[in-house]
């Protein structure tokens, strides 16, 4: 069993990263360990930020919060709960679909770009993020960014960090922006559509001014396993409205006319519409319990039903989509098929494809991340220099 580090201050941090550099020991970075099934290989030793815990600022004025990066999420959402204030992006919590355990923590969150159903509107976790500090390869204690929004010094530095999987470095402290928590919400469904028909759909939607903060697709295949088998029969295309209650009733009024033309139409209320979107966010159908390879594929909004089109005349797959279509959490029947999901990813204008989930062995060997082009893994070969001279962190997807 290889060794697990979790110093309790940033400066125990930095010495323990400047020990590993010297005797050239490799070292995964980890949060709360709740998003990775990739375990540690044969001589990597584990560095958590789980003992770098608190909450250090909280200004409910400027909505702006500063946490250490082990904080749990869950203590993060119970302070901004009180304030009626919320991370916008929604970061979603995989334990369910992964099988993991643990707490996920406010770092890893920002780490992995953990981003939610509001993403597509309000920006990804990368995008709330103000400032951090973190240690880099060399042992070295940096600071990037500020704590309030109109200090943008080191903006590109931090958003560079996001999402970085800790390959590039060891967070200790995060700053970021918050949103105030809606009134109330609603979604409207329409039923009874085929993937390409709910693409049309989608589109219509967001083409209107009534503001939908979320916009999916629920084939029939998944539809039951939703909002406890409240959503009405037939395939569901789910729109979410979100604001002040006279707003959302003036909106989602304007947007039923609107839909009435693709199918029949129909509403779920407030409480309802929180849990569809948790189960939304946190890819609910899938949690169960099976090492069925599951794939997160972001494309463009219009690809994702042809993609998923194609893929079906050639592998067993079962699909539901979020982000206007943009988003397919993607499960195979049996093989990953990373090749041929790589190659109809490219087929479709691009993207990015993110294996979740696999048996232990498959995972073992697979490429879990999209393979970048030439030109971006130059550069990125670059910026890990620069960050990890040493090739001291080894990547991977752990929040």
């Amino acid at each position: 069993m290889t060794p697990m580090h979790q110093p309790l201050s940033e400066e125990a941090a930095a010495r323990l990263i400047q020990a590993a550099a010297l005797s050239k020991t490799p070292l995964a970075i980890r949060g709360g360990g709740t998003r990775s099934l990739h375990a540690a290989p044969e001589g990597v030793e584990s560095l958590s930020s789980r003992g770098l815990s608190g909450i250090l600022a909280y200004n409910p004025a400027e909505m702006t919060m500063t946490a250490r990066a082990g904080t749990p999420l869950e203590a993060v959402e119970a302070a901004l709960a009180e304030k009626r204030q919320m991370l916008a992006f929604e970061p979603n919590d995989l334990r369910g679909v992964l099988g993991t355990s643990g707490i996920p923590t406010i770092g890893g969150v920002f780490a992995t770009n953990a981003s939610g159903p509001r993403r597509f509107v309000a920006g990804a976790a990368r995008d709330s993020l103000l400032g951090l500090r973190f240690v880099n390869g060399r042992g070295e204690v940096v600071k990037a960014g500020g704590r309030v929004m109109k200090n943008v010094t080191g903006l590109d530095l931090v958003k560079l960090l996001a999402g970085s999987h800790g390959s590039l470095a060891f967070l200790t402290e995060v700053t970021f922006r918050l949103l105030p928590v809606p009134e109330t919400a609603v979604t409207i469904v329409v039923s009874g559509l085929n993937d390409a028909e709910a693409a049309a759909a989608m589109a219509t939607a967001m083409s209107m001014s009534v503001e939908v903060s979320g916009a999916a697709h629920l084939p029939e295949s998944v539809r039951g396993r939703f909002a406890g088998g409240a959503l009405p029969d037939g395939a569901a295309t789910v729109l979410r409205l979100e604001g002040l209650a006279a707003s959302v009733t003036v909106r989602a009024e304007k947007l039923v006319a609107a839909l009435a033309r693709f199918g029949a139409v129909s509403r779920l209320d407030f409480e309802t519409t929180l849990r569809l979107w948790r189960e939304i966010r946190d890819g609910a159908p899938y949690a169960d319990g099976t090492p069925r390879p599951l794939w997160r594929v972001s494309v463009a909004p219009t690809a994702g039903q042809q993609l998923v089109a194609a893929l079906r005349l050639e592998a067993g797959v079962d699909a539901f989509y979020d982000w206007q279509g943009g988003l397919v959490w993607l499960r195979m029947e049996a093989d990953p098929e990373a090749a041929l999901l790589r190659r109809y990813v490219k087929a479709v204008g691009g993207g990015h494809a993110t294996l979740l989930r696999a048996r232990p062995d498959v995972l073992a060997a697979a490429q879990a991340f999209q393979p970048q082009a030439e030109a971006v893994g130059l550069l990125q070969a670059r910026v890990k220099a620069s960050f990890d001279p040493d090739g001291l962190f080894r990547s991977r997807m752990a929040g």
